[in-house]
């Protein structure tokens, strides 16, 4: 960050953490004046944790409604059904329950309840400071970090393409970050999030928006994930390593949702879109090519989460950190057993490539990057990590 350079923070109003949080939420609503929420998840989060947040409403009388239709990358489709769901009820607010989807899904009810118009009128860099209804955001996933950021992500079913939608309207209202929801995650989910997290955390701080602030937050989230992800993944029950990575993901995500991503996430969305590959999976894919093609731009920057990762000794030149570091992100891609798209079976011929290239770079995200890639640049960086 250069002298003088401005940092400018949004965050939610409210934010608890810890093992069993989220048998709080009544009393947050209350404190916020809020008494009908309509909670959106999807079917297998409303099937494995349902019954805890709405025995927590039910024993305060709370009266709630549900939309358990989110599908994975939620499409302009299913963010209109959530939509009719909350305007054929009274609700007052929004309870996003589950991962990056129904949190993101819950976010864009809050603000097209009240803005004109298809979702994809606001993709970035619009931004939508137009705020809807209260939102109320609950991960049972350590990875994401929707809870914190002023971001979501949808699929657009005409295009097909995946946009960002920023602003205020996407903060949410209050957060409740329960590491416990976690234990249930399967290793594959556990690995992607936790690199997804980790990804975040790497992106904003060599981000050419980042700043002191989101600085301290990523380097906290580093070390976290770097130890625990593989604990966690080896052990589902390790309380220890889930409660770490909860607490990572949140402040990797308060790190990125302030400074920005990078070149990653530009180039995972048009996978996502196009080969429907789940978003924490296609940024685990593409950390080791894109650091690789990113290191020499900012190398003290990149030095830097090497050393707090343990990946490179403090002592090692910039250069050697540098090095240790892709190193250390392939090795933890081997250790985690995350594919290449090929290996999934996907298979993508120039013209694909060129088209998810170009809607890369259209996302704004590359340009935040050290390394500001081409259009042939990032062709070649899919390639390679094909």
């Amino acid at each position: 960050m250069e002298t003088g350079t401005i940092g400018r923070v949004q965050s939610p109003r409210i934010i608890r953490v810890g093992g069993g949080v989220a048998g709080e939420t009544a009393e947050v609503l209350s404190q916020l004046g809020l008494s009908r929420p309509l909670i959106v998840t999807d079917p297998t989060v409303a099937r494995l944790h349902l019954a805890r947040l709405t025995d927590v409403l039910d024993a305060c009388d709370l009266p709630w409604g549900i939309f358990d239709q989110v599908v994975e990358d939620p499409t302009d489709v299913c963010v209109d059904a959530a939509l009719s769901a909350f305007r054929s009820g009274d609700y007052d607010c929004v309870i996003g329950f589950g991962g990056g989807s129904p949190m993101d899904t819950a976010k864009a009810v809050s603000f097209m309840a009240v803005n004109p118009g298809h979702v994809r009128d606001y993709k970035a860099p619009a931004q939508i400071d137009r705020c809807g209804v209260p939102i109320v955001l609950i991960p049972t996933t350590g990875g994401t970090g929707s809870e914190l950021t002023r971001w979501c992500v949808i699929t657009d079913t005409k295009s097909p393409e995946k946009y960002n939608l920023s602003g205020l309207a996407c903060v949410a209202t209050a957060a409740l970050i329960d590491w416990t929801f976690t234990v249930t995650k399967p290793a594959r989910i556990t690995a992607d999030t936790g690199v997804d997290s980790l990804t975040h955390a790497i992106e904003a701080y060599v981000s050419r928006k980042a700043f002191p602030y989101t600085d301290a937050f990523a380097l906290s989230a580093m070390p976290l994930i770097s130890a625990y992800v593989r604990r966690a993944c080896a052990d589902p029950s390790d309380a220890k390593a889930r409660e770490a990575l909860m607490l990572a993901a949140s402040q990797a995500g308060m790190a990125f949702s302030n400074a920005s991503v990078a070149l990653v996430h530009g180039m995972s969305r048009p996978i996502g879109a196009h080969f429907h590959v789940a978003h924490g999976l296609s940024n685990a894919m593409l950390l080791p090519t894109v650091t690789a093609f990113s290191v020499d731009a900012a190398p003290h920057r990149y030095a830097d989460c090497a050393r707090v990762m343990e990946m490179a000794e403090s002592n090692d030149s910039d250069a050697t950190a540098c090095a240790k570091l892709v190193d250390g992100l392939r090795k933890l891609n081997q250790d985690l057993a995350v594919p290449s798209p090929s290996d999934l079976g996907p298979q993508a011929d120039d013209a694909m490539f060129s088209l998810m290239a170009e809607q890369a770079l259209a996302s704004g995200s590359p340009g935040n990057n050290p390394r500001i890639p081409t259009v042939e640049d990032i062709k070649g960086l899919y390639r390679a990590m094909w």
